[in-house]
């Protein structure tokens, strides 16, 4: 229904315009990334990814098959060799068309595929704000796991945010049906 094909210089355009609040950057990037977004901050952020033998990230559009249209954005990053992990980061539904059809579970889903059996990777994580319970559905019906509550950890517009932290294990992954 979805594929993941590697994001290049071509689609920042696209990611760019669909990030167009201050506060849809802070969920999709944390602090990552100052709004609003632009293609050189873009370029650096896709320097050195997407290659299984040295890259540390890969960084995926996602594309719905039967349309060949792009649903949205996700990666995989914080690579650790040592401990075979790695993190979910920046999941993006983009295109409103594909937003509330379940479209975020077959993303996080093919993401977790590819790093169990691509990266050979033991546990993959993510951090999600707690007040996007849609997310938060999404990961945990993807088969994530919550870990925890980073209490107030970010400060944003007057506010504090908490992050949950979420993981899947390898065996978990396999057990799924």
């Amino acid at each position: 229904m979805i594929k993941l094909v590697p994001f290049t210089e071509n689609d920042i355009e696209e990611l760019i315009g669909w990030i167009d609040t201050e506060e849809l950057l802070f969920n999709w990037a944390g602090s990552l990334f100052h709004f609003p977004l632009n293609k050189d901050n873009m370029l650096w952020y896709l320097k050195d990814t997407n290659n299984l033998k040295t890259s540390g990230a890969f960084i995926f559009k996602v594309m719905d098959e039967a349309t060949n249209k792009s649903v949205g954005h996700i990666s995989i990053g914080s690579m650790s060799k040592k401990n075979n992990a790695a993190r979910i980061t920046r999941v993006l539904i983009g295109n409103k068309e594909f937003a509330g059809k379940g479209y975020c579970k077959l993303m996080v889903k093919a993401a977790v595929d590819f790093g169990f059996e691509n990266l050979d990777l033991h546990r993959i994580s993510l951090g999600v704000y707690t007040q996007n319970k849609s997310a938060i559905a999404c990961y945990e019906k993807a088969g994530f796991t919550s870990e925890g509550i980073q209490r107030e950890i970010f400060f944003h517009e007057g506010e504090y945010w908490s992050m949950m932290e979420m993981s899947i294990l390898r065996r978990e992954w396999e057990g799924r049906s």
